[in-house]
């Protein structure tokens, strides 16, 4: 797994949502090969996630931030534009657990999943750390998508 925090404003010290995924991956005794942050740039975000999926050592990429709707938030946009096949009803189920948790600001989350390459990229919503921090290993995703994702890894969620 990689993981790929897009933001103007953290850094590895205060990247609170990808601290809470780091922790998620090491919980389920998944191997995180990488960890990166970037500014919220489409080209910068592409690159690099481009670059892992050529390095041939991943199965997943997970990515928190840049999910808003504020002009800066362009990762949905840079992941569509290097996807093979997108995969809506991620966003749908991770906006729906969101609302359990944070109500209606989950609307705002514009998470979203796509192959790329064989490769996994699941772009996660930062401002809902709730929603990811306290999904069980039995939530909704393992709940409705079993055959989708390698085993186990959507737990880390």
């Amino acid at each position: 797994i990689a993981l790929l925090t897009v933001t103007d404003t953290r850094t590895i010290d205060n990247d609170k949502s990808g601290a809470i995924l780091v922790k998620k991956i090491e919980e389920q005794k998944h191997k995180l090969i990488d960890r990166k942050i970037v500014k919220d740039n489409k080209e910068e975000i592409k690159k690099i996630l481009l670059d892992w999926i050529k390095s041939g050592e991943l199965d997943v990429i997970i990515t928190t931030g840049g999910t808003g709707l504020t002009g800066r938030d362009i990762t949905p946009e840079a992941i569509k534009e290097i996807a093979d096949k997108e995969i809506p009803g991620f966003g749908e189920l991770f906006r729906e657990l969101s609302y359990k948790i944070i109500g209606t600001s989950a609307v705002q989350s514009r998470a979203c999943a796509v192959l790329a390459n064989g490769l996994y990229i699941f772009a996660l919503s930062p401002k809902s750390p709730p929603t990811f921090n306290n999904c069980k290993p039995n939530c909704f995703v393992w709940k409705n998508l079993p055959s989708l994702v390698p085993k186990n890894l959507l737990s880390l969620l």
